[in-house]
């Protein structure tokens, strides 16, 4: 790989290792600091390896100048602080002793883990968090992250930098919770990740609906929870479960075009079978702990989505699973998601009685169930239907799957 085409890669994967290891060796109060020795050691390889040559051991190099640039500031910071001492008395937290700058891929490892847990925290807002985790521990340009939101770059360093404030008010430590403190910090930071995968896998902010780069961010931040016994948990494999499988059919859920291909439509070899086995695989690690928790039970029923035949059986036990994810949570989308399983397992007849139950008239996905369960029912009310959905998308994507529907119909003149 030339070195620019190079560089970006090992910014995306390298850039976040070593701003979460100086991030924890200088503390919150110094992490842009941490950033931009970070981004200082990226410009140093992009100004020296197209003359130099590219080092064999790319990232060795890289933590080599990091560790060295992260030195120089600590000494320079030492000196100064030790004129204040003179003058002031006025002791340097960083000057105490000095401090190993550790590199190693356990230290990585564990320093990106805590800063997780660290951004993740209650006192800032979930939309400061996944912007955080994106920048911190992705390696997310502000341009990208603005892209995913659709916002704009000041908007997005204006959050960061709240968020950031926020954390260094609050001093909270970029350190492993308690034991006692890791299963409600831990719920936090899976709500993160699986808010993360959410806004990748289907973005109603863009009309790119899907992001496949923010789906495998969230699924890199899962594993990071999954390789540490204390945060090796139940619900952390479920998200992982749940992620594998829903991933597993991204290829399929869009054309050459980038338009939407709904589940039905989909060419199931496409499908990705070997993150299917994947989710098997965490989806059987949830089950030996003896609870049940939402992630599970979302992963059983993407589970059954892996399984292509169209059988009363498969519906009927995906009806049972959103039958008791009500129980545990509502949500609109999850009823509504539970009225389609009724018409597959039941009859559209019985679906529809429950769907003007929940009376969604803000949502598309609402119309486009409800056009769809009138079709052998009343087909007068299919195409008023359609044309609500169509009114409600937010993006062109979906618009462009209503429209088709729309234009099949009057072809039908039905």
């Amino acid at each position: 790989m030339e070195s620019p085409q190079l560089i970006p890669h090992l910014f995306r994967t390298e850039y976040s290792r070593i701003t979460a290891v100086l991030s924890r060796t200088f503390g919150f109060e110094n992490l842009q600091v941490a950033e931009d020795i970070a981004s200082e050691t990226f410009l140093a390889a992009i100004e020296s390896w197209p003359y130099k040559g590219i080092p064999e051991n790319h990232a060795a190099w890289l933590y080599t100048v990091a560790k060295n640039k992260a030195k120089n500031h600590l000494k320079h910071h030492q000196i100064f602080t030790e004129k204040i001492r003179i003058n002031l008395g006025y002791p340097s937290p960083l000057a105490e002793e000095e401090q190993e700058i550790d590199l190693s891929e356990k230290n990585i490892t564990d320093s990106q883990l805590q800063m997780l847990f660290a951004i993740c925290h209650p006192s800032i807002p979930v939309e400061a968090q996944i912007s955080l985790a994106l920048r911190i521990l992705c390696g997310f340009g502000i341009d990208e992250i603005a892209d995913a939101f659709l916002s704009n770059k000041e908007t997005v360093t204006k959050r960061i930098y709240r968020a950031r404030e926020k954390l260094r008010n609050e001093k909270v430590a970029i350190s492993f919770p308690t034991k006692e403190e890791i299963e409600n910090r831990l719920q936090t930071v899976l709500r993160t990740i699986y808010l993360l995968f959410s806004e990748g896998y289907y973005s109603e902010r863009k009309d790119t609906v899907i992001r496949k780069e923010l789906c495998l961010e969230a699924m890199k931040l899962n594993i990071l929870l999954l390789q540490n016994q204390q945060t090796n948990t139940h619900s952390t494999n479920a998200l992982m479960a749940l992620m594998c499988f829903h991933a597993s059919r991204i290829e399929a859920r869009q054309d050459k075009n980038g338009e939407l291909i709904l589940y039905d439509e989909q060419d199931e070899s496409l499908w990705d079978q070997e993150l299917i086995e994947k989710g098997n695989y965490y989806l059987q690690r949830a089950t030996t702990w003896k609870i049940s928790s939402k992630y599970f039970i979302e992963a059983s029923i993407a589970y059954w989505h892996t399984i292509k035949e169209d059988s009363r059986e498969k519906w009927e036990s995906i009806l049972q699973l959103y039958n008791y994810l009500l129980q545990i949570e509502y949500s609109p989308a999850a009823a509504l998601n539970r009225t389609f399983a009724i018409s597959k397992a039941r009859s559209k007849k019985e679906a529809l009685t429950e769907a003007k139950k929940l009376q969604l008239d803000k949502s598309h996905f609402y119309f486009l169930l409800l056009a769809e369960l009138y079709k052998g029912i009343d087909k007068t009310q299919v195409k008023p239907n359609l044309e609500k959905a169509f009114s409600l998308a937010k993006t062109s994507a979906e618009k462009n799957v209503i429209r088709g529907k729309i234009d099949a119909l009057e072809t039908k003149n039905i």
